[in-house]
């Protein structure tokens, strides 16, 4: 038994079941993840996968059981590591953050400019994607931290730590008659089309919420990943745009009028997402502490460790 075999299993389950991608995920052939895995379960005397023919179709009962320790004991590794490297080269080395395109293109700029100016000797990598994309990163070791919205709070398997709370605003082109609606009514917003985020993406879910409590059905003309689609498809007149607040900026936007709208929609918190008894390098401590004052390397640290809770904002 070896550690490559473990990975192999870890990646066929996370590339669902699909052998194919995960040995081009691993840079390695089909038929030498198929032979490491035969090997392993040889080992072990269970199999790990149900096979249909040449394809993997599901994972047995043992095999859930050596997924979860596979996961384990992969974790621990990378946690080795990040001792010796923490120890050997304290102001260097690599954070790796996973977030969305509104956290990476409006929240965290000043908190990078901060970061980078107090470390200039780590190097800061950004992977972008929706917040399920984001946990999944962090599960898989591929980043440090996931910061994210709503779906991170589904994952058991992360210490989900509260950032700030955040609302939404309408965005429409200068003159458009719903820039003038006072009070902001749902029903206003309904009346034209709507672009919007996807559904993965951005505190969609409580925007799908509030029109459904009141009995609405908008018509979406066409989701964007981020906000700076949406406003560009608003500016050239296909609806008006329902975004992050924070993704408004008057000076940038001057084709655009935006009107606050935290009145309709419930609030969506900002979380930090970490893996279960991660250990983590100090400066991604002070990363942690940059973009979110309340949580220092203590309150992170017991977190961490199973003695903190999510009460939200």
């Amino acid at each position: 038994m070896n550690l490559q075999q473990l990975r192999y299993v870890q990646q066929v389950s996370r590339q669902g079941l699909n052998l194919s991608d995960a040995a081009e995920a691993l840079y390695t052939s089909q038929p030498g993840v198929s032979k490491q895995i035969r090997l392993l379960e040889e080992e072990l005397g269970v199999e790990i996968f149900v096979r249909h023919g040449k394809r993997i179709v599901a994972v047995t009962e043992p095999g859930r059981a050596v997924l979860q320790i596979a996961e384990r004991v992969l974790a621990d590794l990378a946690n080795l590591k990040s001792v010796g490297e923490e120890y050997s080269a304290q102001d260097r080395g690599t954070l790796t953050i996973a977030t969305t395109h509104t956290q990476a293109r409006y929240a965290l700029p000043p908190v990078i400019q901060r970061f980078v100016a107090r470390y200039p000797g780590v190097q800061l990598m950004l992977h972008q994607g929706n917040p399920v994309q984001c946990c999944e990163y962090v599960l898989g070791g591929e980043a440090d931290l996931a910061i994210a919205t709503e779906a991170i709070e589904q994952y058991e398997q992360l210490v989900m730590l509260p950032c700030q709370q955040w609302n939404r605003c309408v965005i429409a082109p200068l003159g458009h008659a719903l820039l003038d609606a006072r009070p902001l009514t749902l029903e206003a917003i309904a009346r034209h089309p709507l672009i919007t985020y996807d559904f993965a993406f951005t505190g969609r879910s409580k925007i799908n919420k509030a029109f459904a409590a009141r009995g609405l059905s908008p018509k979406v003309v066409l989701t964007a990943i981020d906000s700076d689609v949406i406003k560009t498809y608003v500016g050239l007149g296909l609806g008006v745009g329902l975004i992050a607040a924070m993704a408004y900026e008057p000076e940038r936007d001057k084709n655009l009028g935006a009107i606050d709208c935290s009145h309709l929609f419930e609030s969506s918190t900002t979380r930090i997402g970490l893996r279960r008894n991660q250990y983590l390098r100090g400066f991604a401590y002070d990363f942690i502490e940059l973009f979110a004052s309340h949580l220092s390397r203590r309150a992170v640290e017991r977190a961490l460790q199973g003695g903190g809770s999510d009460p939200g904002l």
